[in-house]
């Protein structure tokens, strides 16, 4: 592969640097992150000699990423025991059916809520006798 020279621009200064063809937009996403951490620097220390400005940029941004690699492994260690438990409960044999009893109603409650709505029918039907005449 061929090498590009890229143009690039951190805490005010412009640098030029090569990197391998195809690789550019990565260099470019790289030096934009080096380049705001640079700039917070230059807000709240102003100018300072380059070396300095580009060796604190790269502590600052080195500080996140290991703050990243911290919460990468706690979420990864998270991940293995929620995994464990998910295996767990899929390896648990199904629980036993739940048996439920139903209260069965008596016979004679049957039989006059039977009556009562034959009752309630015949009425019913009287009144739409009635009205229709």
């Amino acid at each position: 592969m061929s090498q590009k020279e890229v143009v690039i621009n951190i805490g005010g200064r412009t640098f030029e640097v090569a990197c391998q063809d195809g690789e550019e937009q990565y260099l470019l996403t790289a030096a934009r992150m080096l380049d705001g951490e640079a700039q917070v620097l230059v807000e709240q220390i102003g100018r300072m000699p380059e070396p300095r400005m580009l060796l604190m940029a790269g502590l600052m941004l080195a500080d996140k990423t290991a703050g990243l690699e911290d919460r990468l492994r706690e979420a990864e260690d998270r991940m293995g025991v929620l995994s464990e438990e998910l295996r767990e409960l899929r390896e648990r044999p199904a629980p036993a059916p739940e048996r439920i009893e139903v209260p069965v109603i008596p016979q004679s409650v049957s039989e006059a809520l039977a009556e009562m709505a034959a009752r309630a029918e015949a009425v019913a039907d009287e009144v739409e006798v009635k009205a229709t005449s």
